[in-house]
């Protein structure tokens, strides 16, 4: 990373914003700096647009804008590029790219939150270099930028003055990297303390997603199948379906899985369609029976049985626990 001041001298954080960006990659950098503040730090934020006007967030939110990206002239000591949904769009945006490398090049530290890392690859800033992003994009990042070595279950990467989170609230994670960084590890301590956020959140981006949390497949077929199951947990993914569609003998397809997954192909579905059942039942309503038929089981008896040998409770209560933030004594009656 490129040399940071001492001193008392105000740190300088410039947020880059555009039509669509995320507004948690914005608002949770700026919450820890500004947070920061209340235990010692003198970060000075501002928000940039490429032309200077204020924005629209892929949620329908208005965020004001200070001034244009051209109209910087002050170095920044961190300049934060936020993602959004729309982003092969956004990395296909010529005004938007070349906003980043001009802040980019009169910044200490460049840090992209979730997909921002496509702006910044996109940008030619993570050539030659280690980064991440959301755990649902990695092989996306991977497979666009060949350049870029990705390290998919990171959730943040530091590679010289770039640094790169994964999804979305992971850009807390690396805020509270940088506020360490320059105050201390007791401010940080405390600002993490203030916004009830882990310091350093255990574990990483595999606790989100199967694919993230199985070995990468070395051979092209295997991650054809592999994607396969993820892109439609309800189809048909018995061993000789996959077999057939690799090309392969159902021993063969075995002996693949053991190597390179050090699973079994049933194993494997079982816990993609775990994942989408979880999702599922996350965030609808839908009837336990539309549930286990859209993610493979068949039927709720099926999938009864999947959760309750996998997590230990039944698919009902796993609703109900997870379909909510409020803490058991929140439900208890008056």
């Amino acid at each position: 990373m490129k040399d940071m001041p001492s001193g008392r001298k105000p740190l300088l954080v410039t947020v880059l914003v555009f039509p669509g960006v995320r507004l948690l990659d914005v608002t949770g950098p700026i919450e820890v700096f500004s947070t920061a503040n209340e235990f010692g730090g003198r970060f000075r934020v501002r928000v940039v647009s490429p032309d200077g006007a204020d924005v629209v967030t892929a949620s329908d939110t208005g965020l004001h804008v200070d001034l244009a990206a051209a109209q910087v002239r002050e170095a920044s000591d961190v300049v934060v590029v936020p993602g959004g949904p729309e982003w092969p769009s956004l990395a296909k945006d010529d005004a938007l790219l070349s906003a980043v490398r001009a802040l980019d090049a009169h910044s200490r530290c460049t840090a992209s939150i979730c997909t921002g890392a496509f702006l910044l690859a996109a940008a030619g800033l993570l050539d030659g270099r280690t980064a991440t992003t959301h755990w649902r994009f990695a092989d996306q990042l991977a497979l666009r930028y060949p350049r870029v070595t990705v390290e998919a279950d990171a959730l943040f990467v530091r590679d010289g003055h770039i640094m790169t989170s994964a999804g979305v609230s992971s850009g807390i994670d690396l805020s509270l990297a940088l506020v360490e960084e320059h105050l201390g590890a007791d401010v940080a301590r405390a600002v993490a303390k203030d916004m009830v956020v882990f310091m350093q959140r255990p574990g990483g981006q595999s606790q989100f997603s199967v694919r993230t949390h199985t070995p990468r497949a070395r051979q092209e077929m295997l991650r054809r199948v592999l994607d396969a199951v993820a892109e439609d947990p309800s189809g048909s993914h018995t061993l000789a379906a996959m077999a057939r569609r690799a090309g392969v003998s159902p021993r063969h397809m075995t002996r693949l899985f053991r190597e390179e997954m050090a699973t079994t192909p049933a194993r494997y579905v079982e816990r993609v369609r775990m994942e989408a059942a979880q999702a599922m039942l996350e965030g609808s309503d839908d009837p336990m029976a539309t549930v286990a038929r859209r993610t493979g089981f068949g039927s709720p008896e099926s999938m009864r049985r999947a959760f309750t040998r996998n997590l230990g409770v039944t698919p009902g209560a796993y609703r109900a626990r997870f379909r909510t933030t409020r803490t058991p004594a929140e439900d208890r009656p008056a």
